[in-house]
């Protein structure tokens, strides 16, 4: 049941002299279309694959912090005090969503935009010597820079696409080639390896061991990509393989336990 404007400021006196939440709930959703409307207009500037109820969950916390925090006294209108708290909580939801770093992106991004002005200049398609040579690095640091965007301009298998010739939408994982069979107790291994060394590490660290193991990456590289010094990356490093070596020795001891008693 929809509430007018005099109800509404009848229920913020009451919620700021007695907060209780079944007044905050009535607030929440007579400003709802607010947390709607923000969360449609970032939406269009995003992948497809982002869906618009993921946002407006993340935007109703950033609601519901304005809701609590909002002064009656201030002369403000609730709408104007409320958006940038609901943009702020949906923008720090994608960011929690996304694991590549900002610098790597923002690399990402000049290069992209080098790429396609000296496309336009040059008539064809630019050379990566003329692309590091537009945006000023050496062609050693150039190429380090493409390769950590490769994260960047990753495609989900499950886009959708068009085929022009048919007219048939189909998704990209239809075009590619299984040239190998999958073991699926294998697979179900590995994965239950990754979540186990995944489990209690922090973003930055799985990171490091991802950019270290699996992009080749030396310390003095990973530190330039996350803006750490090098002396940290290889102490954390240092600390995570002990952490994990410990961890595995524990599962190892539980694992044989649990045989012992079985036999």
């Amino acid at each position: 049941m929809s509430i007018g404007t005099t109800e509404v400021l009848a229920i913020w006196k009451k919620y700021k002299s007695a907060p209780t939440s079944e007044l905050r709930n009535r607030l929440a959703e007579f400003y709802l279309p607010i947390v709607r409307f923000n969360a449609e207009r970032i939406r269009t500037k995003l992948p497809v694959e982002v869906d618009v109820d993921d946002l407006i969950s993340a935007g109703t916390f950033g609601l519901l912090g304005a809701i609590d925090s909002f002064d009656l006294t201030r002369g403000i209108k609730f709408e104007t005090y409320c958006s940038p708290r609901i943009r702020g909580s949906i923008l720090d939801e994608l960011r929690s969503m996304d694991w590549v770093p900002r610098l790597v992106r923002n690399r990402s991004q000049r290069i992209e935009h080098a790429t396609k002005v000296l496309k336009s200049e040059l008539g064809h398609v630019p050379s990566d010597r003329e692309i590091a040579e537009r945006i000023g690095v050496p062609f050693g640091e150039f190429r380090r820079m493409a390769r950590d965007g490769v994260a960047v301009s990753m495609t989900p298998l499950s886009r959708k696409q068009n085929d022009d010739d048919s007219r048939r939408e189909g998704h990209e994982f239809d075009v590619l080639e299984d040239r190998r069979p999958v073991d699926p107790f294998l697979e179900a291994q590995k994965s239950d390896l990754k979540e186990f060394i995944a489990r209690g590490l922090t973003r930055t660290e799985r990171l490091i061991l991802v950019l270290y193991y699996y992009e080749q990456m030396t310390m003095k590289e990973i530190g330039e990509t996350l803006d750490l010094s090098e002396s940290r990356v290889s102490q954390m490093h240092s600390a995570i393989v002990d952490r994990l070596r410990f961890r595995l020795k524990e599962r190892m001891a539980t694992t044989e336990a649990e045989i012992e008693i079985e036999v």
